[in-house]
């Protein structure tokens, strides 16, 4: 009876080719990452990835629009002085089809935006109608597709005053 003998190379390249072949069947099975969303303040910045995001498909309804901004699970917070000044950045992704805000679950502005970096000052997000100091808000980051008018995802924060 003989015996078939396999060299020490031919086994290590087997092996390496089995390795490489399971760390890229593992890759397949993650998820891509969203795009994401940044607010810096002075030194201090947070970013985070989408509440709701369907691969830059649009979302179903309104109602899944207020649901994606009242998710608290991923809400990154910051805190800001009035007198801040305030940068948001995007992905370029996200910019290209447009964003707008949405304080504590309105729309603030009509139009969308398409850049990828806006400076705003802190005060504008806490102005009340009655002047009363707010103490925080909700900030929602709205991609919006201008070619479906529908929102394709959702990226919050909250804004907190400095004590």
């Amino acid at each position: 009876m003989t015996v078939a003998f396999i060299s020490a190379r031919v086994r290590r390249t087997g092996v390496a080719l089995g390795a490489v072949s399971a760390g890229l069947l593992a890759l397949s099975a993650c998820d891509k990452p969203t795009p994401l969303a940044t607010v810096t303040i002075g030194t201090d910045s947070v970013h985070s990835e989408a509440a709701c995001y369907n691969d830059g498909k649009p979302l179903n309804d309104q109602a899944e629009l207020a649901t994606c901004l009242n998710d608290t699970s991923g809400r990154k917070t910051i805190s800001v002085s009035l007198d801040d000044r305030m940068h948001f950045g995007v992905d370029p992704k996200i910019a290209d089809n447009g964003w707008t805000f949405y304080l504590d679950g309105q729309q603030v502005e009509a139009e969308p935006n398409n850049d990828t970096y806006r400076t705003i000052q802190a005060g504008s997000f806490f102005a009340s109608q009655t002047g009363e100091t707010i103490k925080s808000v909700n900030l929602g980051i709205v991609e919006t597709s201008e070619k479906d008018k529908a929102v394709v995802g959702v990226w919050n924060f909250e804004l907190k005053t400095k004590s």
